[in-house]
């Protein structure tokens, strides 16, 4: 893009990366451009070698800059994450220019695991930072000076920003697109990108996620998606039949053929199958999560916990393993 005003974003990938890490944020910048961005957004990718680089699906991503012919200043900085994250954290010469880059860089951010890449160049010491929910203990583990925090889909710490896992770096750019443009924009950009508008910081990584098999019913299986990316909102049995453009009495025979439990059983089932991995993957304490998953308060959680698996947030915290629900229907209703 032939602009001087343009706002340069590079992102550094190399061979393993997650394609869709790559993806989402120069797809939603890309969608920004479309719609008015002013001034618009000029996106580069970069490698070591220069040749591109061939994702973990075996894609290979051609068109590439050579990292250490990337000169002048960059907007944003963005490092991507995939299986190859394990090479590429102990690559010094990527490493180098992962430095080099982020002092020419008014921001930084990372995509899933690429937070091991930025940790792995000295750029988070002392920062609270977030990554994929499967990945946060050896986040931790390989770097004690780091605050891992696994509850947020992003966070940013000063210039820094981290993401959880894959599709959160299209809600972290979102977010940079609205700081940098207005809201507006950003609702047309997410809008176009038939995506929510757009996941807060603060939403629970884990409730995205199936801990049983979905149901067959597709309006059923809607709901449960809906439910699971709007904990803190109004989840009742009208608010969710009037989503689906069905009756309530209709709602409530759709749960019980398909997941053998009530709308509002399905709501607290998924609040409390949320909160209880936030209990196992944070230091959050217990009214922080009772307020993200939609459970109010510490003592509302308490009770829930105990209905859904006959034991304490404390215990849940202590456990080798997570905990199976009480009765085994309800393990329908905790995600999409």
């Amino acid at each position: 893009m032939e602009d001087d005003r343009a706002r340069r974003v590079v992102i550094i990938a190399y061979d393993g990366a997650q394609i869709i890490d790559v993806a989402c944020p120069s797809g939603a910048l890309e969608g920004a451009n479309l719609h008015g961005a002013a001034p618009p957004y000029a996106i580069e990718l970069a490698t070591t070698s220069g040749r591109g680089s061939r994702t973990s699906s075996g894609i290979v991503l051609a068109g590439g800059r050579r990292l250490a012919a990337v000169t002048g200043q960059i907007d944003t900085l963005f490092v991507v994450g995939g299986l190859g994250t394990k090479e590429a954290m102990f690559d010094e010469r990527l490493l180098v220019q992962v430095r080099r880059l982020a002092r020419r860089s008014r921001r930084v951010a990372s995509v899933c695991t690429g937070t091991f890449v930025l940790a792995a160049a000295g750029l988070l010491d002392g920062r609270r930072v977030t990554t994929h929910w499967g990945y946060g203990d050896i986040l931790a583990g390989a770097f004690p000076s780091i605050a891992v925090d696994l509850a947020p889909l992003y966070i940013q710490d000063g210039n820094i920003y981290t993401s959880a896992g894959v599709t959160s770096g299209l809600d972290l750019t979102l977010a940079l697109i609205e700081d940098d443009h207005g809201p507006t924009l950003a609702r047309n950009v997410a809008r176009e990108l038939v995506t929510y508008l757009h996941r807060p910081a603060n939403q629970a990584q884990i409730s995205m996620f199936l801990s049983a098999p979905p149901p067959g019913d597709r309006l059923v299986r809607d709901l449960l998606g809906h439910i699971a990316a709007h904990l803190t909102e109004d989840l009742s049995s009208s608010a969710l039949a009037a989503r689906a453009g069905v009756s309530e009495r209709h709602l409530t025979r759709l749960f019980s053929t398909h997941l053998g439990t009530t709308p509002a059983r399905a709501v607290r089932a998924a609040r409390t199958e949320a909160a209880a991995h936030l209990v196992r993957g944070s230091q959050l304490s217990l009214t922080a999560i009772a307020r993200r998953c939609g459970l109010r308060s510490a003592e509302t959680l308490r009770q829930a916990f105990l209905d859904h698996y006959g034991v304490t947030g404390d215990r849940i915290r202590r456990m080798p393993d997570m905990p199976q629900p009480l009765d085994p229907r309800q393990g329908h209703s905790s995600g999409t």
